[in-house]
């Protein structure tokens, strides 16, 4: 029997199985009931007239990526099995709600235009809408959007600009910014006292962002960077059948000559040398941020507050393990899935009103509720530091306080921000 994720109402991070959320229904129908006898022996009761549809859009990116490890290649559907995984939640609640949800995939490869394809959904009635394109793109389409009455839900992009200036009114950020990664990775290595950085980032746009992100966090907590080092990528770093030796001896004349420090820190989103640095630099020093402990809003070995139910479900549907893009997807879904609930429509504008509203939370699996920032539409979320093999942490760390909650000592705080909803 499948499971659902009928959470967020019933204490923090507990997800309710079938069982659990029949039995709630059961009560609330009255025991003795018709309908609460149909519930408690696990029948669905008769359906509603007039069947709502709750329908939501995927543009994601279909381009192959590339990756140091060969573990670390996503599979074709990373990011949209999230999504049918929660598709199929919101289904099992919304059975007895009257409510349907039909999810249409729009992956998008080489020159396809996706405002033009943001465009099709429209026509078809699709104004919910995800996607995990870069932020360019995303802003683009959050742009188009308004007119069209659409909401995008950036599932991906982490860059502080869509939560700053480049924010918009009609843009929902799911995936966490490269300040709240920043910091949660920072509040670690402080409570650890390694506040001593050597800070070593790539070449490319999106690397340079990340550093500027841990410069702001090494302020914002007390750690120092005691040296920035900078790893040009000519094209060539990537692993071949001998290249081992090589690729050891480039990692170890990186990290040669420098100050002391506790913990080498790596800003590599493309993932061109990060991978590397582990085991192969010259002092024996751990290495956080792209590689070793990285932040991640999941990881396949975490377990706690129901993990395991929804790893186990998600493994038995797709024959594999849930990535953070599957997450950030699932998420996205089931909150609109959550709205959707409490204001019993599938109408998106009501369904928005309600989740933009101070009463909605969704649960994750990861031990309390999830809400947004309504200065800039910022989903606040615990992330998970991992070394790829368990969860060694997760932040916020105990003691960093805060006078609304403590998830928002992660990222850009309200009196920061330089968001200006429109």
């Amino acid at each position: 029997m499948k499971r659902a994720n009928a959470a967020t109402r019933n204490g923090p991070g507990r997800d309710l199985d079938r069982r659990a959320f029949l039995a709630v229904l059961a009560g609330t129908a009255g025991a003795g009931s018709a309908c609460g006898r149909a519930l408690a022996q696990g029948a669905s009761p008769a359906q509603p007239p007039g069947e709502q549809v709750v329908q939501v859009g995927y543009l994601r990116s279909a381009e192959p990526r590339l990756t140091i490890s060969l573990l670390d290649k996503p599979a074709p559907d990373n990011g949209l099995a999230g999504a049918k995984l929660a598709m199929d939640d919101n289904d099992t609640t919304g059975r007895f709600l009257g409510q349907r949800y039909q999810l249409t995939d729009v992956p998008l490869r080489g020159d396809d235009d996706p405002v033009a394809e943001l465009g099709k959904l429209a026509g078809q009635g699709i104004l919910l809408v995800l996607t995990d394109l870069p932020a360019d793109a995303v802003l683009k389409l959050a742009d188009a959007a308004r007119p069209q009455n659409q909401t995008i839900f950036n599932v991906s992009a982490p860059d502080d600009s869509l939560r700053g200036a480049d924010c918009r009114a009609d843009l929902i950020h799911v995936a966490p910014s490269r300040a709240m990664l920043a910091d949660a990775v920072a509040q670690y290595l402080v409570v650890r006292r390694w506040p001593r950085w050597l800070l070593i980032s790539g070449s490319h746009p999106e690397d340079k962002l990340l550093a500027d992100a841990y410069r702001r966090s090494a302020g914002r907590f007390g750690a120092k960077i005691v040296q920035e080092r900078e790893y040009k990528d000519t094209g060539g770093s990537r692993q071949t059948d001998t290249g081992l030796i090589q690729t050891a001896e480039q990692m170890t004349v990186l990290t040669q000559g420098a100050p002391a420090y506790d913990v080498l820190v790596a800003a590599d989103e493309n993932e061109v040398f990060a991978g590397y640095l582990p085991y192969r630099t010259w002092d024996p020093r751990p290495v956080v941020g792209s590689a070793g402990l990285r932040p991640q809003t999941w990881d396949a070995s975490s377990e706690s507050w129901g993990g395991a139910q929804v790893q186990s479900r998600f493994n038995r549907l797709f024959h594999r393990t849930m990535t953070p893009l599957d997450m950030q997807a699932w998420t996205a879904c089931r909150m609109i899935g959550e709205a959707a609930s409490r204001v019993r429509s599938a109408d998106p504008a009501k369904i928005m009103a309600y989740m933009r509203g101070p009463a909605f939370g969704v649960g994750a699996y990861k031990g309390q509720t999830l809400t947004l920032r309504d200065w800039d539409w910022q989903l606040r979320q615990p992330i998970l530091l991992s070394d790829g093999r368990s969860v060694v942490s997760i932040s916020p760390q105990p003691g960093f306080l805060h006078q609304v909650t403590e998830l928002d000592t992660l990222g850009i705080d309200r009196p920061e921000s330089t968001c200006k909803l429109r």
